[in-house]
């Protein structure tokens, strides 16, 4: 017997893998039908965006006595990144509830309903990134080659919030008050997690201990930090690719567990 038909979370993640072109289209289709009949589309987010980056800056730069050429260019990575975050885990808390007619009547993988949640949420990502380079132009920075590695970071970014939305998204189909629990948590670590408040500020060596172990700086950092053209520490990539590892096998597992289970819950 092969490994995959010893466990059906694993044959489900190949074979959304396998569908990639399924979740590539299904993502793009939710954004055009929330965007539908609007000429800006998706551009929308991104105007918010940065009419939000604007006034965070001045009044926040301000409050942190923070030059705002350093600032700034933080402030707006921070918010993109937190935005893809916080906007992968909304939606995907519900994926599974919110496929409850292709789950029951159609035998696509999982997986599939997850990863286009962050397929999307990418999409609205490179709406918002494209302020970037702007706001660098307006503080007078310049790009470097730490740039590149962006895109790995990336990557370990979208793995790892991958798994986390399989998980959450079966407990939240299991359970569903728990959508509501996890998006009051996700305000919490808003603000304990450096988004809008530079680490330099924690002053105290208890307060930058724990900043270690908070895994969305991590998840912040190993983005933010390339296009900021600084190399993410040791530690970033450590926590985040052992994360990421550990994740899809405890999501396999569960999926393996539960994934028979999912059309009765939903």
């Amino acid at each position: 017997m092969s490994l995959r038909e010893k466990s059906p979370g694993l044959d489900d993640l190949i074979g959304a893998i396998k569908s990639f072109h399924v979740i590539r289209v299904m993502g793009g289709q939710d954004i055009r039908q929330r965007y539908k009949r609007s000429r800006l589309g998706p551009f929308w987010i991104t105007i918010s965006m940065a009419v939000m980056i604007t006034t965070m800056g001045l009044v926040f730069g301000n409050l942190f006595k923070t030059p705002l050429h350093d600032f700034l260019p933080y402030l707006t990575l921070g918010l993109i990144i937190w935005g893809f975050l916080s906007g992968c885990i909304t939606e995907g808390c519900d994926a599974l509830i919110s496929a409850e007619g292709i789950i029951k009547q159609l035998p696509v993988p999982l997986h599939v309903h997850v990863l286009r949640v962050v397929w999307k949420n990418s999409i609205i990502f490179l709406h918002n990134i494209v302020i970037f380079p702007l706001v660098l132009l307006a503080v007078g920075k310049g790009i470097s080659w730490y740039v590149l590695l962006a895109i790995p970071g990336f990557i370990l970014l979208a793995l790892n919030i991958s798994w986390l939305l399989v998980v959450m998204s079966m407990i939240c189909a299991r359970f569903r008050d728990m959508t509501q629990i996890i998006m009051s948590i996700m305000q919490v670590i808003f603000y304990l997690t450096p988004v809008i408040w530079m680490p330099q500020l924690l002053t105290h060596r208890v307060g930058a201990a724990l900043l270690n172990f908070n895994p969305f700086y991590h998840l912040l950092d190993v983005v933010r930090a390339p296009l900021l053209g600084q190399i993410p520490s040791a530690t970033t990539y450590c926590v985040t690719i052992i994360m990421a590892v550990l994740g899809i096998i405890f999501s396999t597992l569960m999926t393996s567990k539960f994934k028979y289970r999912v059309p009765y819950w939903v």
